[in-house]
């Protein structure tokens, strides 16, 4: 041991300073020379700034340098006057002292050109005054460091320092991320990219998978072959330990080439080890960088032909496929960078290992070659097997995420209906399909994983066999080399399946994108866009035939002239699905064109039918993209009577709106959107059928200000079921089965119209109804209405306003705006991960019993190779002329028969692996859904969509497939760790002088690395539900956004959103990298302090296999240790995906659905009488009440009308009645039993609606009518007839199996309302609900249900709530509400009785409009 006390020499110090100094040296220069070569222009703003700010921070280094360079520059000549060159230590100490001060002067020539740079720069920034400086610094501190990071900052990661120290001193927010050099915003590559698709393919639905994979390597390609070379770099660093270590062994016993050769080998190690992990690190990173930027080009281009879809693709790609290819596969594309150098690398490193091979084994390296191939050609099948069951199973993921996005949308109605549990079943049976690929897909990765871990023991087995048969000689230094070898091989070889099924995996992804991107457009030659003011026609067409399907032979439009001048107002009538929507949807350029010619003269404004409200502030929807004029923005609110509606809202026009507008009622939807086209100040406007959706009177109030006011001047087209708004036209288009059967002014039409006459009949008729009541009364009201008829709407919105509010928390202190909005910004935990979620996630599978089994199979399996190993080194002689401690056939016998048992005990591992993954990610998913769908209403109106689909597509997709695969190698890595330490004490104890301290440094790394790491991940989370739910938003309005040619906006605002999501992303790897570096380098320290050791102990001392067994495991250490804290910071950020499925397991859920001791007779509600005492409703305990106090009976068997003005309290009362909503305080009996003692279930099953908005879902018209499946098909088709839609079903040709496609979007909205009729026909409740039932259909067809439903419901209680007044009038009794508070209740006749009631101005101001319209009509 004497020759240890050479550590401790000074010699040795003064080489190991001098060595230091000479690698200080070597990164100045190179530093200056990257700035001469690549900063060209210093004026950077950003860097200027930047240089500004730290001068203090360089005038403190350039004072240091210069003290250390004069120190030793002192000692240096002290030393070489007083001390002499007599020996070689002196010598030594001479040249470190040379080397220091060098080193420090050039560290002072660096320092002194950033100051004199910042000198001569800050002049210029104040010149140019404080208002630059300002937004200089803005920006500056914006744009990450590393566009502006020097050669050294870059090498070691330091660039991303400052935001990892910020990290532990806050939780990181959004807005401290600093933002994307331009390189990889997709503001700056996406123009480039998208010249080449035009130049490549022409257009984006030319493009092929290989085109776009060539694309996709053009935007990259620099990168690429960076990457490429340093893979190279890597590779051969990697080779030079196992080719070393048979000399090493060699010197150890004393065979040496001259006494500087341990030196040598040292140097080599460390110095291998360290370009190993500098080429790593910037390999690895560099390729995220390129994920990132290929993600971020895939999304946008996804987003982009979402914007351009016909609607005939639409129909075969749902929202919920789209989403899919955006937030999975175009993310598994950008995943795919990691291993994109990986195939070529393993051809190259198994070249390499026979090469090493063949220098230490000779001829048996074929045999070593031939079982690495058979290894390979195992992969084979496996892979093959491994594609089968991914394509599947993403096909499977994407029919689940399309009914989940369809089911989220349309909850509400699931939950009246009480379905929400058979629609959860339907999600469980296509997740179960899912399951069944998942399964095989995880015991075919057990399979191949088995393979792999057992290759290296395969082929060394095959290998040292060979050896044997062949007579060629086995020496411990050999062995070892090959065994150091053979370990290289498996890291690749392993990696080598997950290689190839990302290969598949992307292979998939990239085809699926391209077939989505080569989908049809829509047709761009439907219109003829003409400039305003170029022709008196505002819309022309000529013998225009359109059809929705162009390979269909049925025309949906047929021979449609129209010619519209401008500045006229046309209005178009028909029944339902008579194709009036079609109409305007056609003169959009949305239905394709068969033939004809049709020319639009000037800028378009469209409101649907479906109001199309965006998340966020009503401000934002009604300007939608425009300058704020104040003096028009007000104009607009006043003609839309929105002003009372915001004076409410706690925030005004502030206040953010839910998704689809979930917080807002239907008619304050409707009008925001008549607002926001009326901003807008097009040429020409086109509304569908907008008034249905509001009250008489707001209705009135809209037609006069808006369309007769604002839009005076204005061509108007307007869809109407109302036919008192039809009389203001000046022309009038008459709609049967896709024609236009007439055309003209009201009178003329009244003479000579059929069509026209059956609709204005049925209005007539329902006047009638009116008029015989007690045409007196009505007469007087009339005239004293006339007085006040500008009265704007009446207080009586406010309360069901605050109801909206109160749901979510909204009155309180408008100064407190961010806690007070529906639309909460998504929780996110802070801080560390707790341990409970680790627990739960390790016990969700058998309560946690296999995770012992798996931990011991796997120590087990580590220690019989960790003894293979040992065997072959301690029986295998260290020379040729040293005699063997056993026979060569012992040797490989025992050999094999630890290499078989730790074969076994990985199969054990990777099977019961293979178990708790699966059953842990089922029970997790079942968990979730579960009580996503026993979660109350109010969960789903202040949460959007994007969130929930974010965790049930990302969030169950890491739990799937990653999160126990990294859980699984970080342990198993973690006892490898363990058991190479083991190794390398057993030589050399004095590795612990350095590992301990390394691994305290290492966990101190760790642990001021995850607080930021944690956070950016979580941020990484919560950027990506904003793109999701930005792309369903969008989805669903494409029609509205491309009618006000709003797709560049859009297409931005995405962008934005992409980049947010990608700075965090890009940071995050940063990060990681910026750790794994660190900790490769103590690594590598720690490795390189053992080999000194050993080299430095006397020969005999230890056994040199031994010694050199040691140095084989020790190779690993570096890559092992980063790996280990890598995988657990990966690990921790992952499990982030755990605990947010987790949140939504903690949801709070609504009663229960059945309470055995309570439940209902079968035969219950048999009478139907509903009885309210004293009911109150508030939205939550702390909220003042919605609803004060209601006592009232609704008779069973009457037919019993709700009416108010907008906003009253009649929706509150329907969703008490359902117990969407619990009461406050009071009860609610249906046949004298108390709802709120009935389970959910029993409740809603029993009772009967008709929703204001009719929903119809994807699959056919059968499971639409009767989704529990609880009907005959004779009962379905009497309910068709029934409700005047057996005809229409009769004419598809499936008939009741006839195709429905989301949303019902074949269907047009009457129909879809005739079917939601269907449905409460088939189900004959004793109570029945009708919510603005008949909004959307004609006066005729409103006239035929209302007959349907007194002949079919006559013996049932009818509760109606309505906005127009002859749907309620033939009740027996009118419950009129205001401010939540009852005001009448009687008979109509009894009300109308009474001049000064309510109700008779409701129904006299409804005569009025109507009569005055008629009397204008006959004066023409």
């Amino acid at each position: 041991m004497s020759q240890m006390r050479f550590l401790l020499q000074p010699i040795f110090l003064h080489e190991l300073s001098a060595i230091f100094h000479l690698m200080l040296v070597a990164m100045v220069v190179l530093s200056w020379l990257w700035k001469k070569i690549t900063v060209g222009d210093t004026s950077d703003d950003s860097n200027k700034h930047y240089k500004l700010k730290n001068k203090a921070l360089l005038r403190k280094t350039l004072f240091f340098s210069l003290g250390v360079s004069a120190f030793n520059c002192i000692l240096c000549l002290y030393s070489y006057y007083f001390l002499g060159l007599e020996d070689e230590g002196k010598l030594v100490t001479l040249l470190d002292l040379a080397l220091k001060t060098v080193a420090w002067c050039l560290s002072i020539s660096e320092c002194e050109e950033n100051h004199i740079s910042d000198d001569l720069q800050e002049p210029l920034l104040l010149n140019n005054g404080i208002a630059t400086v300002c937004s200089n610094a803005s920006e500056g501190d914006n744009v990450t460091p590393f566009s502006n990071a020097g050669i050294f900052s870059i090498l070691t990661f330091s660039w991303v320092g400052p935001l990892i120290a910020l990290g532990n001193k806050k939780t990181l927010n959004p807005e401290d991320v600093p933002k994307l050099d331009k390189g990889d915003s997709v503001f700056g590559v996406f123009p480039t990219f998208r010249e080449r698709v035009e130049k490549d393919c022409g257009e984006i639905n030319h493009i092929s998978t290989l085109k776009l994979v060539k694309l996709l390597v053009l935007s990259a390609w620099r990168e690429i072959l960076f990457t490429g070379f340093l893979a190279l770099l890597n590779t051969l660093a990697s080779y030079v330990g196992p080719y070393l270590i048979d000399s090493f062994v060699q010197y150890l016993d004393g065979q040496r080439v001259n006494e500087k050769q341990g030196y040598v080998l040292v140097s080599a190690f460390f110095i291998s080890k360290l370009v190993e992990s500098l080429s790593q690190r910037h390999w690895l990173f560099r390729l995220q960088q390129v994920g990132i930027r290929i993600q971020a080009l895939l999304v946008t281009l996804i987003y982009n032909k979402g914007l351009t879809l016909s609607c005939q693709s639409k129909k075969g790609h749902t929202s919920g496929e789209m989403i899919n290819f955006m937030a999975v596969d175009a993310g598994r594309v950008g995943n795919f960078s990691w291993y994109m150098h990986d195939l070529w690398r393993v051809a190259l490193q198994i070249a390499l290992a026979l090469l090493i091979l063949y220098k230490n084994v000779g001829l048996a390296s074929i045999a070593a070659f031939v079982a690495t191939i058979i290894v390979m050609l195992i992969n084979v099948p496996l892979g093959k097997l491994q594609k089968k069951f991914q394509k599947n199973m993403m096909d499977s993921k994407d029919t689940r995420m399309k009914a989940t996005s369809e089911i989220l949308r349309n909850m509400k109605i699931l939950k009246l209906q009480g379905w929400e549990m058979k629609f959860l079943s339907k999600i469980t049976g296509l997740r179960k399909t899912e399951e069944g690929w998942l399964k095989k897909s995880v015991y075919n990765g057990a399979i191949t994983a088995f393979v792999f871990w057992v290759a290296p023991t395969f082929v060394s087995v095959v290998t040292f066999g060979a050896c044997m048969l062949m007579g060629i000689p086995l020496e411990s230094g050999k062995i070892l080399s090959a065994l150091a070898t053979f370990r290289n091989l498996q890291v690749p070889i392993y990696n080598l399946p997950s290689t190839i099924s990302a290969i598949i995996q992307t292979k998939v992804s990239l085809d699926r994108i391209s077939s989505f991107l080569r989908l049809e457009d829509l047709q761009s030659d439907v219109v003829e866009k003409l400039p305003f003011g170029t022709s008196d026609k505002a819309i022309e067409v000529t013998n225009g035939n359109f059809s929705w399907d162009l390979s269909s032979s049925i025309t949906t439009l047929k021979n449609i002239n129209l010619e519209v001048f401008q500045g006229m107002k046309v209005a178009v009538c028909g029944t339902v699905g008579s194709g009036k929507s079609t109409l305007l949807s056609c003169i959009l350029g949305e239905v394709p064109k068969v033939s004809g010619t049709l020319k639009v003269c000037g800028t378009k404004a469209y409101v649907a039918q479906s109001p199309w409200i965006q998340s966020g502030k009503i401000e934002e929807n009604i300007l939608f993209g425009k300058e704020m004029d104040r003096e028009r923005y007000e104009k607009v609110l006043e003609a839309c009577s929105l002003k009372k509606d915001l004076e409410i809202l706690p925030f005004g026009d502030q206040t953010i709106i839910g998704e689809r507008g979930i917080n807002l009622s239907g008619g304050q939807k409707q009008r925001i959107q008549i607002a926001r086209s009326l901003y807008q100040d097009a040429d020409i406007y086109m509304f569908d059928d907008p008034f249905s959706a509001v009250d008489a009177h707001t209705g009135s109030h809209l037609f006069k200000e808006c369309l007769l006011g604002l839009l005076s001047s204005k061509t108007v087209v307007y869809v109407t079921h109302q036919v008192e708004f039809l009389p203001a036209a000046d022309l009038i288009l008459v709609m049967k089965d896709g024609e236009i059967t007439q055309c003209g002014k009201y009178a003329d039409l009244l003479k000579n119209g059929t069509d026209f006459m059956e609709l204005v009949g049925a209005h007539k008729k329902a006047l009638s109804t009116l008029d015989s009541m007690d045409e007196g009364i009505v007469s007087n009201e009339i005239s004293s209405l006339e007085q006040d008829l500008d009265v704007p709407v009446s207080q009586g919105g406010e309360k069901e306003e605050e109801k909206k509010d109160e749901q979510n928390g909204k009155i309180g202190n408008k100064g407190d705006e961010a806690k007070g909005q529906l639309v909460q910004e998504e929780e996110r935990e802070r801080g560390k991960v707790g341990f409970s979620v680790y627990w739960q996630y390790i016990t969700t599978a058998y309560g946690g019993a296999l995770v012992p089994f798996i931990l011991l199979a796997h120590v087990l399996f580590q220690v019989l190779q960790i003894g293979s190993n040992y065997w072959m080194a301690w029986a295998t002689p260290i020379s040729q002329d040293v005699q063997p401690p056993v026979s060569s056939t012992t040797l490989i016998a025992v050999y094999v028969a630890l290499s078989v048992a730790s074969s076994f005990c990985i199969l054990g591992r990777t099977t019961l692996l293979a178990t708790a993954l699966y059953k842990t990610a089922t029970i997790i998913f079942n968990k979730m859904h579960f009580c996503i769908f026993r979660a109350p209403m109010a969960f789903f109106d202040s949460t959007p969509s994007g969130r929930i689909l974010n965790r049930v597509s990302t969030d169950q997709s890491a739990v799937d497939t990653i999160i126990p695969y990294q859980a699984a190698s970080f342990v198993f890595l973690l006892i490898q760790l363990l058991g190479i330490v083991a190794v390398m004490s057993q030589s050399a104890w004095q590795v612990f002088i350095v590992f301990i301290p390394v691994i305290a440094i290492s966990i101190w790394y760790q642990q001021y690395y995850l607080p930021p790491s944690r956070e950016l991940s979580r941020l990484v989370g919560v950027c990506k539900a904003p793109i999701i739910q930005n792309f369903s938003e969008t989805i669903s309005g494409t029609s509205t956004i491309r009618s006000f040619d709003q797709q560049s906006r859009f297409q931005e605002k995405n962008m934005k959103l992409i980049d947010g999501y990608s700075q965090p992303n890009f940071n995050s790897a940063g990060a990681s990298a910026w750790l794994c570096f660190r900790l490769d380098i103590l690594s590598s320290i720690t490795f390189a302090f053992s080999v000194i050791c050993l080299m430095l102990i006397p020969k005999g001392v230890i056994d040199p296999g031994l010694a050199g067994l040691s140095v084989t495991y020790g190779l690993n250490l570096n890559s092992v240790n980063a790996t280990v804290i890598r995988i657990l910071c990966d690990l921790e950020n992952k499990m982030i995906s755990v605990e947010r499925i987790l949140q939504y397991t903690s949801i709070p859920s609504e009663p229960p659905l059945v309470v055995e001791e309570n439940k209902p007779n079968p035969s219950w509600p048999s009478h139907g009488e509903v009885d309210i005492c004293n009911l109150q409703v508030r939205y939550a305990p702390h909220l003042p009440l919605v609803l004060h106090g209601l006592t009232c009976t609704f008779r069973g068997g009457l037919k019993t009308g709700i009416v108010g003005r907008t906003g009253s309290g009649k929706t509150t009362l329907i969703q008490t009645l359902f117990r969407i909503i619990e009461p406050a305080a009071g009860e609610v009996l249906i046949d004298g039993i108390n709802i709120s003692s009935i389970g959910l279930h029993d409740l809603r099953s029993r009772l009967s609606i008709i929703p204001q908005d009719p929903t119809m879902f994807e699959g056919t018209v059968r499971n639409n009518l009767d989704p529990l499946e609880e009907y005959t098909d004779e009962q379905i088709w009497e309910a068709l007839e029934k409700c005047q839609l057996g005809d229409e079903v009769r004419r598809k040709e499936g008939k009741l199996d006839s195709p429905v496609s989301e949303n019902g979007e074949n269907w047009s909205m009457g129909q879809r309302q005739l079917v939601c009729l269907g449905r409460v026909l088939l189900k004959k409740s004793k109570v029945l609900v009708l919510d603005e039932a008949t909004a959307s259909v004609d006066t005729a067809t409103d006239n035929l249900i209302q007959q349907t439903l007194r002949l079919h419901f006559s013996d049932s209680t009818v509760i109606t709530i309505a906005h127009r007044i002859t749907s309620v009038l033939d009740s027996d009794m009118v419950l009129l509400l205001h401010q939540g508070l009852i005001e009448e209740y009687d008979s109509p006749s009894k009300l109308l009785e009474d001049k000064s009631s309510s109700f008779a101005q409701l129904v006299a101001e409804y005569t009025m409009r109507s009569k005055t319209n008629f009397e204008k009509s006959s004066n023409h």
